[in-house]
C-alpha cells in the first residue's frame, strides 16, 4: 500500500474481501495462497485428567445454547474508534424504517393512532425535545391480512451507514488442524495469564472469542474444532477446584460447540466413558448441562444403566447429587430430560429401609414446581450451598438463564442529584443524535463517558441508569399528549389523542448503540446487558401499571420493544445463531409481561409476541429448542383467558382478545403446523372444553410433507396408510400430571399386570377430582390435565405393547378387531370402560374430550383412539354413553372450519358401518330439528341419509 497516498488507504477491518483484492490489484501486491493438510487427527478415546470440585460461574457470552457462528462474527482488528477490538459483528440493524415494517397482528384492536404533540417544544427534567409533527402508530387492518404496519416518525433520523461492521475485510490463509492446536496453544497460555491475575470476565471473554474464531479459519472444521475441544475437556480437569478455572473453559466448549455440532456427541461419549475421577465430578458435569454440552437422552440411559439398581455405590451416591444441584439450581428443564435416572432412583427409595431424603428428592425431581418449598429441606452441604449461590449469581448475568422479573426495585433509593445528571445526559444524547446519527465518533465518544462513570458496569448503578431513562423517556411520551385519555377506549379508537414517540425512539436508539459499542475491545455487550435492561424495563411497566391501574398507558412501552425488535433481531441467516440469544431475551421479558401479571398491557403483548421480528424467528432459527419459548408464552395467554372463555363473560375486550388470539394460531396453523402438532398436549391442558373451534385449529395441523386422505372417499382403507403406524412427535410431558399425582408408578404397574384384585381401578375416579377448594377456582370437579394425562399415556403404553408382542403392523390388527388384539389391549379397555361406565355426566364428557383431542392427523394414535372410541360406543351398556360420545364428535363438528382429520375418520365411520346401528338410536330422532342437524352433518361427511328420509332438510351447510 506504500504507492498509495495516506488519505486514500484502507483503514484496517473496514474492506470485505473483493474490495481489498482492488487494493492489492492496483499495487501488484502478490497474492499468497497457502494450503495446508489436515493432519493430527481427533484421537478416539477422551484425554485423561485429574479432577476436583469446581463451578461453573462464567457468562454464556460465548456459550449459546445453540446456534452456528459465520466466519465474521469474531474478528480482531482496528476500528474506527481507533480501539484494539476483539469484538462481536455488528448484529444490530443501523436503519429503522418504522413505516416499511409490517408485523403480524394477534389482536383486532388497535394499539395506538395517529400521535403527534403540540406545536410547543416540551420540556422534562432538563429533557428538551423540540416540536415534532405527529408520530403515526398503528393502523388495524383486515382480519385476512397477517401484517400490520408501524407509522413512520415524522421527525427523520439520520441515515446510518450500512459499512461499519466489525471484522477484518483482509484474507488469511487457512489453517489445517495443527496450526490450530498451535495456535490455541498461545491463547491458552494467555487465558491462564489472565485467570492467574483474577483478570475480569470481559478480558477473560474477549480471549476465549479467539478461540472459535482459529477454528472458523480452518479447512477441515469440524476436525480442528474435535482436537482443539478434546485440549479443552483434558484441561478443564486440570484444575477443577478453580472454579474461575472451570467456567472459562466451560465457556470455550460452548464456543466451539457453535461452530461445531458434532462436539456435544464427542463430549457426551468423553464424559459416559472416562474414568470415575472426572465421571463422578458434580460440578463439572452440571457445568456441561448447563451449558447444553452433553446428549442428555443418551447421559440420562447410560447413568440409569450405571447405577444398577443401587449396587455401584459411587454412581449413586453421585446420581443422588446431580439430581439435588440441578433442584437446587432450578433446572427444571434438565430434571425432566433425566428421566430413566429419575425412575431408578425412585425404584431405590420405594425400597424398604431407604432414607426419606431420597424419597423426597424423588418427589421434588418429578414435580419440581409443585415440591420447590421443599427444596431447603435437602441434604445438602454448606461447602455446596456457598457454591451453588455463587453459580446462581453468576448464571443470573446468562442470556438463557431464568430472568428475577420482581416488582420490587433491585435498588433502594435513588442517590441526592442523580436523576438530575441523568437528565442532563439524557438531553446531551438528543443533541448528539439529531446532529451526527449513528455513525460518528460523537456516538462512541458518549458511549466511552457513559462507561467510565460506571453506568454501564451492570450493577446497581446501572439498574438505575436505565430505569430512569426509561422513566423519563415514557413521562415526555405521555406528557405530549392533548389530553390525558387514559386507557384505550375499544369502542371509539380514533378518540385516542396524538402523542409523540421522540423521547420513545431516542431512548430504544442509544440503548441499541450501548448494546453496540460499549464494550468493543472485550465481549458482546449484547449477551450481557440486555437481559438487565429488559429486567429494568419490565419492572418500570409492573410498577407503572400497578400504580396507574386503569389510566395504564401501554403505547409507549409497545413502541420501546417494538424499536427494539427491528433493530437487535437481524434479518442476516448467518447470524442466526446469535438472534437466538437475543431472542430467548425477549421470550424472557414477554414471559414476566404476561396478561395474568399486566392484564392493561394485554393488547400490547400479544401484539409483541406474534410481531413478525418475534415469533416467526424464535420458531425457525434454532428448532426445536426456540419452539419451547413461544410454548410458554402461548400458555400464557392461555391460562389469561381460560376463566372469562369457561364462564362464556366474552365482554367486548374479551372478545377482541380472543379473535386476535385466533389469528395467532391461523398464522401457525398455516407456518409453523409441527409446532401446534408437538405442543398440542400442553394447549389441551389450559384450553377450557367450551372453546370448541380454538381446540380445532390446534388439533387441525398436520405436517406439512403429508398429504391427508379424503376422509368422504369411499371404502377408504385407513389401515392401509403408510402414516397410520407412525407415532406422533410430542414434545409436552405427558406423564407430568400423573408424576404430580404418584399416579404413574400405579398405572404402569396395571398395564403390566392388570391384577384383577389391585385397587387402582375401584379408586380410579376418586383420585381425578379435585379438593373442594380448588373445584371452585377451576370450574369443574374434575383434574383435567390429570385425566388428559392418563388417557393418553395410557394410550401410548398400550400401543407400544401392541407393537412390541404382535407382529402384524398396528392398524391391521385394529382393523381384524381380533381376541388377540383386544387381550393385548385389556389393560387398557379396564381402565376406558371403567371411566365411561363411572364417571358422572361431567366426568365422562371430560374423558371423551380427552380422547377426542387425539383425533388428529393419520398416525398410530390417531387409529387407536379412534379405535377406542368406536369400541366404547358399541358396547355401552346406556344409550346415554352412546348420546355423550356422539355431542363430542358433533359439537366439534358443527363448528366452523377447519376440523381434524381423524374426527372426520371417526364420525363418517360411525354413522356409516351398520355394526354400531347409529341411525336406530332413539337420540338421532328424539326432535325434529336434531334430526335435521344429523343429516346435514351426514350430507356434509358424505354418510349415508336416515331411514325414514321424510324429516330430511334441504341442507344446513
Amino acid at each position: 500500500m506504500g504507492v498509495i497516498p495516506e488519505a486514500l488507504r484502507p483503514r484496517p477491518g473496514h474492506l470485505s474481501h473483493s474490495q481489498q483484492r482492488v487494493y492489492e490489484d492496483f499495487v501488484r501486491f502478490p497474492w499468497q495462497n497457502q494450503s495446508g493438510q489436515s493432519s493430527n487427527a481427533v484421537p478416539a478415546g477422551p484425554p485423561a485428567a485429574s479432577s476436583g470440585p469446581g463451578s461453573s460461574g462464567l457468562s454464556r457470552a460465548y456459550a449459546s445454547s445453540s446456534g452456528q457462528l459465520s466466519p465474521g462474527f469474531y474478528s480482531t482488528g482496528t476500528g474506527a474508534t481507533g480501539l484494539s477490538a476483539t469484538q462481536p459483528l455488528d448484529l444490530i440493524s443501523e436503519d429503522m424504517d418504522p413505516s416499511s415494517a409490517q408485523f403480524l397482528s394477534g389482536s383486532s384492536s388497535r394499539i395506538g393512532v395517529m400521535d403527534g404533540v403540540s406545536p410547543h417544544g416540551s420540556k422534562l427534567n432538563s429533557v428538551s425535545f423540540p416540536s415534532v409533527a405527529p408520530t403515526p402508530e398503528v393502523h388495524p387492518v383486515e382480519a385476512s391480512n397477517v401484517g400490520k404496519e408501524l407509522g413512520a416518525a415524522a421527525l427523520s433520523l439520520p441515515a446510518a451507514s450500512t459499512t461499519e461492521h466489525s471484522g477484518s475485510g483482509i484474507s488469511e490463509p487457512l489453517l489445517n488442524t495443527g496450526d490450530a492446536l498451535d495456535k490455541y496453544q498461545i491463547v491458552a497460555q494467555k487465558l491462564e495469564t489472565l485467570l492467574t491475575k483474577d483478570s475480569g470476565d470481559a478480558e477473560i471473554q474477549g480471549v476465549i472469542a479467539q478461540i472459535p474464531e482459529i477454528i472458523l479459519k480452518c479447512i477441515r472444521r469440524d476436525e480442528a474444532a474435535l482436537a482443539v475441544a478434546q485440549k479443552v475437556f483434558k484441561s478443564l480437569y486440570e484444575n477443577a477446584s478453580n472454579s474461575l478455572h472451570v467456567s472459562a473453559h466451560l465457556a470455550i466448549l460452548a464456543a466451539i460447540r457453535d461452530v461445531c455440532k458434532l462436539v456435544v456427541k464427542e463430549l457426551t461419549s468423553w464424559v459416559i466413558y472416562s474414568d470415575e475421577e472426572r465421571k463422578f465430578n458434580t460440578d463439572i458435569t452440571v457445568g456441561l448441562i448447563h451449558k447444553d454440552l452433553l446428549n442428555l437422552a443418551e447421559y440420562n440411559m447410560h447413568m440409569a444403566k450405571l447405577i444398577d439398581a443401587g449396587r455401584n455405590k459411587a454412581a449413586t451416591e453421585f446420581a443422588i447429587s446431580l439430581l439435588q444441584t440441578l433442584l437446587i439450581q432450578d433446572s427444571r428443564v434438565s430434571v425432566s430430560e433425566l428421566p430413566n435416572l429419575v425412575d431408578a432412583l425412585g425404584k431405590l427409595a420405594m425400597r424398604p429401609g431407604s432414607p426419606e431424603s431420597l424419597q423426597q428428592l424423588v418427589e421434588i425431581a418429578r414435580n419440581p414446581a409443585a415440591n420447590a418449598a421443599i427444596l431447603s429441606g435437602l441434604n445438602v452441604g454448606k461447602d455446596d450451598k456457598e457454591k451453588q449461590s455463587r453459580e446462581k449469581k453468576s448464571s443470573d448475568r446468562s442470556m438463557t438463564s431464568r430472568e428475577d422479573y420482581t416488582n420490587a426495585d433491585s435498588v433502594g433509593v435513588d442517590p441526592v442529584g442523580f436523576r438530575d445528571q441523568v437528565s442532563v445526559l439524557f438531553a446531551d444524547w438528543y443533541q448528539i443524535y439529531e446532529l451526527h446519527g449513528t455513525n460518528d465518533p460523537a456516538i462512541t465518544h458518549f458511549i466511552s463517558q457513559l462507561q467510565q462513570s460506571g453506568f454501564l458496569n451492570g450493577d446497581d448503578t446501572s439498574d438505575r441508569f436505565f430505569r430512569l431513562l426509561t422513566e423519563l423517556a415514557v413521562a415526555h411520551c405521555l406528557s405530549s399528549e392533548g389530553i390525558n385519555s387514559g386507557s384505550l377506549s375499544l369502542h371509539s379508537p380514533q378518540t385516542g389523542q396524538n402523542m409523540s414517540f421522540l423521547a420513545i425512539d431516542v431512548y430504544a436508539k442509544l440503548v441499541i448503540l450501548i448494546l453496540k459499542f460499549c464494550v468493543m475491545e472485550h465481549g458482546p455487550s449484547k449477551l450481557l446487558l440486555l437481559p438487565k435492561i429488559f429486567s429494568v424495563t419490565v419492572r418500570v411497566i409492573q410498577r407503572d401499571s400497578e400504580e396507574k391501574k386503569a389510566s395504564f398507558n401501554p403505547r409507549p412501552y409497545f413502541r420501546l420493544f417494538i424499536n427494539w425488535l427491528f433493530d437487535l433481531v437481524s434479518p442476516d441467516p448467518i447470524l442466526d445463531g446469535a438472534n437466538f440469544q437475543v431472542l430467548i431475551a425477549f421470550a424472557n421479558a414477554f414471559h414476566a409481561l404476561q396478561p395474568l401479571k399486566i392484564p392493561a398491557f394485554s393488547f400490547a403483548w400479544l401484539e409483541l409476541v406474534s410481531h413478525r421480528s418475534f415469533m416467526p424467528k424464535l420458531l425457525t432459527v434454532n428448532p426445536p429448542k426456540g419452539w419451547l419459548y413461544v410454548q410458554r408464552l402461548l400458555v400464557d395467554l392461555f391460562k389469561f383467558m381460560e376463566p372469562y372463555l369457561r364462564n362464556a363473560e366474552m365482554a367486548e375486550p374479551i372478545l377482541f382478545l380472543y379473535k386476535g388470539t385466533l389469528r395467532v394460531l391461523l398464522v401457525l396453523l398455516h407456518d409453523f403446523p409441527e409446532f401446534l402438532c408437538d405442543y398440542h398436549f400442553s394447549f389441551c391442558d389450559v384450553i377450557p372444553s367450551s372453546c370448541i373451534q380454538m381446540r380445532n385449529v390446534i388439533l387441525s395441523a398436520f405436517p406439512r410433507n403429508m398429504r391427508l386422505p379424503d376422509p368422504s372417499t369411499p371404502n377408504l382403507k385407513i389401515d392401509l396408510l403408510a402414516e397410520i403406524n407412525q407415532s406422533p412427535r410430542i414434545f409436552s410431558e405427558v406423564d407430568a400430571a400423573l408424576k404430580s399425582k404418584q399416579m404413574k408408578s400405579d398405572v404402569d404397574e396395571y398395564l403390566k399386570t392388570r391384577h384383577q384384585g389391585s385397587s387402582f381401578l375401584p379408586d380410579l375416579k376418586q383420585r381425578l377430582l379435585l379438593p373442594q377448594n380448588e373445584a371452585a377456582q377451576a370450574g369443574t370437579r374434575y383434574n383435567v390435565p390429570l385425566m388428559n394425562s392418563l388417557v393418553l399415556y395410557v394410550g401410548m403404553q398400550t400401543i407400544q405393547q401392541l407393537q412390541t408382542k404382535s407382529s402384524p403392523p398396528l392398524a391391521q390388527q385394529m382393523a381384524h378387531n381380533g381376541p388377540l388384539e383386544l387381550y393385548l389391549m385389556g389393560s387398557a379397555m379396564d381402565i376406558f370402560q371403567t371411566l365411561i361406565a363411572e364417571l358422572d355426566t361431567e366426568g365422562r364428557y371430560l374423558f371423551l374430550n380427552a380422547i377426542a383431542n387425539q383425533l388428529r392427523y393419520p398416525n398410530n394414535h390417531t387409529h387407536f383412539f379412534s379405535f377406542v372410541l368406536l369400541y366404547l360406543f358399541v358396547e355401552a351398556s346406556q344409550e346415554i354413553i352412546q348420546e355423550q360420545i356422539t355431542r363430542v364428535l358433533l359439537e366439534r363438528l358443527i363448528v366452523n372450519r377447519p376440523h381434524p382429520w381423524g374426527l372426520l375418520i371417526t364420525f363418517i365411520e360411525l354413522i356409516k358401518n351398520s355394526r354400531y346401528n347409529f341411525w336406530s338410536r332413539t337420540f338421532t330422532r328424539c326432535a325434529p330439528e336434531i334430526e335435521k342437524l344429523f343429516e346435514s352433518v351426514s350430507r356434509s361427511c358424505g354418510g349415508p341419509k336416515p331411514v325414514d328420509d321424510s324429516m330430511v332438510s334441504d341442507n344446513m351447510h
